[in-house]
């Protein structure tokens, strides 16, 4: 019972999300497909078009193992989701900045369960603002119901952020149990994420086996 009304919370939350954040949400679309149009017309550039790919928490994980001695950042994150958009842009920066040193991740969860729209129905939006971000990382977009992966992941919500130290371990979760009294959002790059996984890098590497 206790896992049923969780599911049942949840779900409502997305369905919520999806719904109040949907005309905010265009008008950010908007504005960065302008701002990316204005610079460059992707398709018709030398850049290479950026894909995602389908894959369930064990995919991103499996990845996650396969990079080793660097720091690894995931973030979860939705097109229905305005704060999860604003601060993807900082995903893309950190990539940029310190890319020989750590590698972003981005994990969408636009799949909601829903039969009729299976993860491939999202994926055209998906790829169209990961494209205007100039997103040149792995990105995969979910293949199971956002609800079982927030139940897999213990999170209640998005965005939410897993920082993977260079020996391959979890070393923060950056989500809204961090949320404190008189703040809007429980964490953002610039203030929480970016520290952080500057202080790892100062570390000394790790020993990788094999």
């Amino acid at each position: 019972m206790i896992r049923a009304s969780r599911s049942l919370v949840l779900t409502l939350v997305v369905f919520a999300c999806q719904a109040v954040c949907a005309d905010e949400t265009k008008t950010v679309v908007s504005q960065v497909q302008a701002s990316a149009t204005a610079s460059v017309t992707i398709g018709e550039s030398d850049e290479q078009k950026i894909e995602v790919r389908e894959g369930d928490w064990k995919s991103v994980q499996e990845f996650v193992a396969a990079q080793k001695g660097k720091i690894v950042v995931v973030d979860i994150w939705s097109t229905a989701c305005l704060p999860c958009m604003r601060e993807f842009p900082n995903l893309v920066s950190l990539q940029q900045k310190y890319g020989k040193e750590i590698v972003c991740v981005s994990l969408n969860v636009d799949y909601v369960g829903i039969k009729s729209k299976p993860p491939a129905y999202y994926q055209p939006r998906v790829e169209k603002f990961l494209n205007s971000r100039k997103a040149a990382f792995r990105n995969y977009i979910c293949s199971v119901d956002a609800i079982d992966l927030f139940d897999e992941l213990k999170i209640n919500s998005i965005p939410a952020v897993f920082v993977y130290g260079k020996d391959g371990t979890l070393a923060k979760k950056f989500d809204d149990t961090l949320l404190e009294d008189g703040e809007e959002e429980a964490f953002d790059y610039e203030h929480d994420i970016n520290p952080f996984i500057e202080a790892l890098m100062k570390q000394a590497p790790a020993k990788v086996q094999g």
